[in-house]
C-alpha cells in the first residue's frame, strides 16, 4: 500500500485514527451531516486494521438488508480501491462479503432484520473485532444494539465498534440522548463537510450547502452540520453539553447543592452547581444519581461527591428524609421554600440565564433530562405551554440548589426582569 493516508482521510478524523493505533476507546460514535466522510473514514480503517490482524474480521449491519449492496457492501469496495489493495480481497457477492486472501478474515454484512442470520454468524478463525452500524438511528433503540454486540464481542480482547449517523432533527430521538450518555471507553465524534477538502466533494456540492444556508438554516444545520434542530418543543434552548475541567472548577467560589428525593420508580438525584451572576451563566458539574437508594446509602454518596459544606436545599415534601440525612450529621440539609407556581418560575429563570453548562462526563443524567426536556403535547402531539412532570429529577433537584438566586435577586435578562 503506498498510498498516504491523509491522501484519502479528512483532517477533522486524524485524531480517531491516532485513538484507534492506541486502542482507547471501543465504542466510536461518529456524528455528522452530509458529506462529512464519517462512512468513507470507517470503510478505510476496518480493512486496514484486518490487514494488521489475522484474527480480526468484521461485521456491517444496516437495519434492513435490501439497503446494504448499494450502500455499505460499495462503500468497504471504494475503500479497497483507495488504498491499493483490491487485489488482495475476495470478492463474494452471494452472500455479501468480504476475504482477505493472505490471512483468510471475513468481512460480513447483516441486516438486523434478520435476527436468525445474525446468531449464527461464525469465523473459521479469529473473532468478531470490528462492528459497524451504519445509519445507526434506523435501529430501534439501544436495547437492540446491546442484544447483537452480546452475540457479536465473543471470543477476544480487543473489540472497535463504531456507529455512524446524521443525528436526528429531535434531541429527544434515542441516538442523541444516547450520545449525551458518558462512559471512559466511548468516543462522540462529530464532524461536517467544512473540514473535508474543496476538491473531494466538487464546486457545486459547496452552493448547493450555501444556498439551502440561505433559504432554510434550519434545514441546513440539520443536513449538512448535523445538528440536532429540535421538534420546536425543547424547554431548554439555552445548553451547552461538555466537559467541565478541574481547574474550572476550582475557581467555583460558592458552590450550590439540590437534591430530589425518589426511591423505587423514581431516581433520587442529587446535583452540584456553580453560578456565575456576572455573566448569568450555570455550571452542573456533579450528580449522584440512583434507584432504590436507602438514605444512609445516598448520604454515603453523597459525602463522595460533595466538594463543600454549603448547604444541601432538597424536597420539603419529605421531611422525614430530611430529619433522617440531619441525624447522619456532617452536613445541614433543608427544605425547599416552595410556593405557588414555583416550579414554573424556577424553570423561566433557568430558561433565561444565557447559558446552562452541563458536564456529560461527571453528570451523564443530568444532560440527558435536561437535553431532552420538551414541552407537553396536546391530544393531537401539539405543544402546550406546560411542563411535563417526568424525567425531570436533576432540573427539580437544581430548582432547589438555586432557590435563594431565583428568589432574592432580579436579574436582568433584555428587557425583562426576573425577581
Amino acid at each position: 500500500m503506498n498510498v498516504s493516508l491523509k491522501d484519502i482521510i479528512a483532517p477533522s478524523f486524524y485524531d480517531v485514527h491516532k485513538f484507534l493505533k492506541e486502542h482507547k476507546y471501543t465504542h466510536y460514535w461518529l456524528a455528522g451531516g452530509r458529506a462529512s466522510t464519517k462512512s468513507s473514514f470507517i470503510s478505510i480503517e476496518i480493512p486496514l486494521g484486518m490487514m494488521k490482524d489475522k484474527n480480526a474480521n468484521a461485521v456491517v449491519l444496516r437495519k434492513v438488508s435490501n439497503t446494504i449492496k448499494d450502500s455499505v457492501y460499495n462503500q468497504i469496495l471504494w475503500a479497497l480501491d483507495k488504498l491499493g489493495v483490491s487485489e488482495y480481497w475476495q470478492v463474494t457477492k452471494s452472500p455479501l462479503e468480504l476475504t482477505y486472501i493472505p490471512f483468510g478474515n471475513k468481512i460480513l454484512f447483516r441486516g438486523s432484520d434478520d435476527p436468525q442470520k445474525l446468531k449464527s454468524t461464525k469465523f473459521s478463525q479469529g473473532y468478531c473485532k470490528y462492528i459497524w452500524y451504519e445509519e445507526v438511528s434506523e435501529f430501534f433503540g439501544m436495547e437492540e444494539i446491546r442484544n447483537i454486540n452480546q452475540t457479536l464481542m465473543r471470543g477476544g480482547n480487543d473489540f472497535v465498534v463504531f456507529y455512524s449517523y446524521n443525528p436526528p432533527k429531535s434531541i429527544n430521538n434515542w441516538v442523541n440522548a444516547e450520545a449525551l450518555e458518558s462512559r471512559p471507553d466511548k468516543l462522540l465524534h462529530k464532524s461536517t463537510y467544512l473540514t473535508v477538502p474543496k476538491e473531494w466533494l466538487g464546486e457545486p456540492f459547496f452552493i448547493e450547502a450555501e444556498h439551502l444556508k440561505e433559504v432554510n438554516e434550519l434545514a441546513y444545520n440539520n443536513e449538512y452540520l448535523g445538528e440536532a434542530t429540535g421538534t420546536g418543543g425543547a424547554v431548554f434552548e439555552n445548553l451547552t453539553i461538555r466537559e467541565i475541567s478541574d481547574d474550572e472548577i476550582s475557581r467555583f467560589d460558592k458552590i450550590y447543592d439540590g437534591l430530589d428525593f425518589g426511591y423505587a420508580t423514581d431516581p433520587a438525584c442529587y446535583i452540584q452547581c456553580y453560578f456565575d451572576k456576572t455573566r448569568k451563566k450555570l455550571y452542573i458539574f456533579s450528580e449522584v444519581y440512583g434507584y432504590s437508594l436507602s438514605n444512609e446509602r445516598l448520604w454515603e454518596k453523597i459525602l463522595e461527591k460533595k466538594i463543600s459544606r454549603a448547604t444541601i436545599t432538597a424536597d420539603s415534601a419529605e421531611p422525614k428524609s430530611i430529619d433522617k440525612l440531619n441525624s447522619l450529621g456532617k452536613m445541614y440539609v433543608r427544605g425547599a421554600k416552595k410556593g405557588p407556581d414555583s416550579v414554573e418560575y424556577g424553570i423561566r429563570w433557568l430558561q433565561d440565564l444565557e447559558e446552562i453548562i452541563i458536564d456529560n462526563v461527571r453528570c451523564p443524567n443530568t444532560a440527558r433530562e435536561f437535553g431532552t426536556y420538551e414541552y407537553e403535547r396536546d391530544k393531537y402531539g401539539i405543544f402546550k405551554s406546560k411542563y411535563p412532570d417526568m424525567n425531570n429529577h436533576s432540573i427539580d433537584a437544581c430548582r432547589y440548589a438555586i432557590e435563594d438566586e431565583t428568589k432574592s435577586n432580579t436579574l436582568t435578562f433584555g428587557n425583562v426582569s426576573i425577581i
